[in-house]
């Protein structure tokens, strides 16, 4: 793994580089260091969730998640490392078939809303797309592991089931589109 900074403000990145954790610099504005700031930022957005109340299953999940996405952003930072394997995939297939299990069948659209939970777990939802398409777009410019790419989609997923699950969790439901509604 890189070099931790002892030092915050080292200056290096002045003139629009930053460094990657293999030692070489990079562009602050290439689709590596886009992909990276896209997964950190769904880090924080995960961070801001667990602020709430949560069951402590989720809380726990969550937290592991958290760790999950930084090393998805080490694996990021340091080509052609990998440290995201097929058990961190394997792990949120379980956790979605768990608590999707506990769900009723989806008989319409869902809007992201209820309570302030699970419409933060939407918030998270969308973030991850976006991460995922980064790292995506990434995969096209060049050579990365599979792995990042499937654990954001399946993030995304089980952050759309979590979400269900924490409205439930606040004594509510699903918040339904409707499509046949009147124009006011």
């Amino acid at each position: 793994m890189g070099n931790r900074l002892s030092k915050i403000a080292t200056r290096t990145g002045d003139d629009g580089s930053t460094g990657l954790g293999d030692g070489s610099r990079t562009g602050k504005d290439s689709v590596r260091i886009d992909a990276i700031g896209e997964v950190d930022e769904l880090n924080s957005h995960l961070g801001l969730l667990l602020c709430e109340a949560l069951p402590e299953d989720i809380h726990a999940a969550l937290i592991g998640i958290q760790h999950d996405l930084f090393d998805l952003g080490g694996e990021l930072c340091i080509p052609g490392y990998s440290l995201v394997k097929e058990a961190h995939i394997a792990r949120l297939d379980a956790l979605l078939a768990t608590h999707n299990a506990s769900l009723p069948p989806l008989t319409e659209f869902i809007l992201p809303g209820g309570s302030r939970a699970a419409s933060q777990a939407h918030v998270c939802r969308t973030v991850c797309r976006r991460a995922e398409r980064a790292v995506v777009a990434l995969g096209h410019a060049e050579s990365i592991n599979d792995a990042p790419r499937q654990y954001l989609n399946r993030l995304s997923d089980l952050l759309f089931v979590l979400a269900r699950v924490l409205n439930r969790h606040a004594g509510g439901s699903d918040v339904l589109w409707q499509h046949e509604r009147k124009a006011q």
